[in-house]
């Protein structure tokens, strides 16, 4: 594995390969990687020739009073880990060479990234479109890897890659979990030990809705309750949102239909700390195929 600085020294090295008629793959990332990141990386490594993984904190995407000078960071840690599942281009650049002046440019995706998370983050992913968008213009044509917990941001850059017809595949790839049911996320470091054992009440909170579903129910609105009456119930959480939408474009339902592919998605504070997750799933022939798992009895 090389780690690269600059962009034009990712640029080239990508450029390269793909001259020799191999591909590429890109994993964005913001660094303390746990092993939603390494799944990514190994998803990657299996299928191309180079993997890049970039790390990078862009504080275009944090607000004023959100975690940008505490967000959770380890280089050399990350360095041995991304080296250790086979990473080829490690690209670290400063915030200088990302923004070298205040940009006059952003990318703006619309709809899709209003409602959810975009209520209380207005200015978020407006910044994780203008990033991306320039991770594709350095790395350049490739196959680029998402997790399905940032669902919205997943919607989104789909949606930025189709509207710009830029040359990239986007690939979502399945949540990793906690063997309690919480999603991998590195700002689970902020949570307390009391407040990481309140934090499984977003699965339960998802695990719930499921079964109401799986019961028969098909009233988006009474699936959405039975979510918010169990995190209401916890002491700990205090909830955000809770909504069920298509998945493809995040349009509110007020049905389930069939054959349609939908998610539940949340967005809950234990203590100080924000934590979102999600379950996309499908009605069909009467049963609800959802991509969350069952967990072993403890």
């Amino acid at each position: 594995m090389i780690t690269l600085e600059h962009i034009a020294a990712v640029r080239a090295q990508c450029d390269e390969v793909r001259r020799a008629g191999k591909t590429v793959a890109l994993v964005p990332t913001m660094g303390f990687f746990h092993e939603g990141h390494l799944t990514l990386m190994r998803t990657a490594r299996a299928a191309h020739d180079l993997v890049a993984v970039s790390l990078f904190v862009n504080p275009t995407q944090f607000g004023p009073t959100e975690d940008l000078a505490a967000y959770p960071r380890d280089p050399e840690g990350d360095t041995r880990a991304a080296a250790n599942e086979g990473v080829d281009i490690l690209f670290v650049p400063s915030v200088v060479e990302m923004y070298p002046r205040p940009g006059l440019t952003s990318v703006t995706v619309s709809e899709v990234a209003k409602g959810l998370c975009g209520i209380s983050r207005p200015h978020h992913f407006g910044g994780v479109a203008t990033v991306v968008t320039k991770l594709f213009s350095i790395v350049g044509p490739c196959t680029a890897y998402f997790g399905k917990k940032d669902f919205q941001q997943l919607v989104v850059v789909r949606r930025l890659v189709e509207d710009l017809n830029f040359p990239i595949e986007v690939v979502g790839v399945s949540t990793i979990r906690e063997p309690d049911g919480l999603a991998m996320s590195s700002r689970n470091a902020y949570l307390v030990r009391n407040e990481r054992q309140a934090a499984t009440v977003l699965f339960r909170a998802l695990s719930a809705a499921v079964e109401r579903m799986s019961g028969g129910e098909r009233d988006a609105s009474r699936v959405r309750a039975v979510a918010v009456d169990l995190i209401a119930a916890e002491p700990m959480a205090n909830l955000e949102y809770v909504e069920v939408v298509r998945a493809d474009d995040l349009a509110p339902v007020d049905q389930l239909a069939e054959g349609v592919e939908h998610v539940i998605a949340l967005a809950v504070r234990v203590g100080t700390t924000r934590l979102i997750d999600n379950a996309t799933f499908t009605v069909a022939a009467g049963a609800v195929n959802a991509d969350l798992p069952r967990l072993d009895p403890l």
